[in-house]
């Protein structure tokens, strides 16, 4: 793997990172199986790219992405707790109504952002050497929404949130006004994969209807691995191990799909990422098992 590849994986692992802390979000704090992402991701990038195409400010755009985002996980979050419908079930319904949206968002398949002025723009025409650029500003990107993030989680409303998915029955003794915080927090967390969508948009150059496979798979697994390898105790420790095991998610695959002894392709990109979920999810146990050895060893 050369320098490119390497800073591509970790230009994509920061990217995605913020995927991560969006399923994070939903899945471990809400306990709420969400599968609204594989929709919201390309509706961030539908909508940030649309609007750019039209003339509209590229910060403007990235905002408006985040707020369809929030609209689409607030709609899934109704359909549960209005309805009283399956977490899983809501999700495919929105997930699958959203094709339909983005297609009608683009106009068409896909859009492209060649030539056109984004957030990236200013950093592109530095004279410093493109790879690092690009990853220094998702870098600080990302760094800013995890902080955001964990100020809010850190705050009244936010315990509040996190008090929900952790005991909803306790939260709901306590006067937490439950469901407001199942609707929020899945806003919340769309939002922020569709913040992902636009940056990814505009870093590739471009939008497509079907850019969201699979997305829900590399965010689990980013989260599966950060947990897996750092077994983090604390909020702000979690939302680093997200990016971190996000990052560590892409080199991986990087690594895999370019060695050559391997013998993978491009096309063996699920495989792979099968895989190394897999592993991450055995890591836990493995890590048990060998501590109740070596105490077993030791008391005998």
């Amino acid at each position: 793997m050369n320098l490119i590849q390497f800073m591509g994986a970790v230009e994509m692992g920061l990217l995605y990172g913020l995927v991560a802390m969006g399923v994070w979000l939903s899945f471990r704090i809400l306990d709420f199986p969400d599968l609204t992402v594989d929709g919201s991701f390309p509706l961030g990038a539908a909508v940030c790219a649309i609007l750019i195409v039209s003339g509209v400010d590229p910060w403007v755009s990235t905002l408006a992405a985040i707020l369809a985002g929030m609209v689409a996980g607030f709609v899934t979050a109704w359909i549960s707790v209005r309805w009283n419908i399956l977490h899983l079930l809501a999700s495919i319904l929105t997930l699958t109504a959203l094709y339909s949206i983005n297609l009608r968002i683009m106009g068409r398949p896909n859009i492209a952002l060649l030539g056109e002025t984004t957030i990236f723009t200013p950093i592109e025409n530095l004279t410093y050497p493109h790879l690092y650029t690009m990853s220094g500003a998702m870098l600080v990107m990302v760094a800013v929404a995890l902080l955001l993030l964990y100020r809010f989680l850190s705050s009244e409303k936010g315990l509040a949130m996190r008090a929900t998915g952790s005991n909803i029955r306790m939260a709901k003794a306590q006067g937490i006004a439950v469901n407001k915080q199942i609707l929020f927090g899945l806003a919340l967390s769309n939002g922020l994969v569709a913040l992902a969508g636009a940056f990814f948009a505009q870093s590739q150059g471009f939008a497509d209807v079907s850019m969201g496979g699979g997305t829900i798979i590399a965010g689990l697994a980013a989260v599966i691995v950060g947990e897996a390898f750092f077994n983090p105790k604390v909020i702000i420790a979690a939302l680093v191990a997200c990016v971190i095991g996000s990052i560590f998610y892409r080199l991986v695959i990087a690594m895999a799909l370019n060695a050559g002894f391997l013998g993978l392709q491009a096309s063996d990109l699920q495989l792979v990422s099968a895989v190394l979920v897999g592993i991450a999810m055995m890591t836990p146990r493995l890590r048990a098992k060998i501590i109740d050895f070596k105490s077993s060893r030791s008391q005998a």
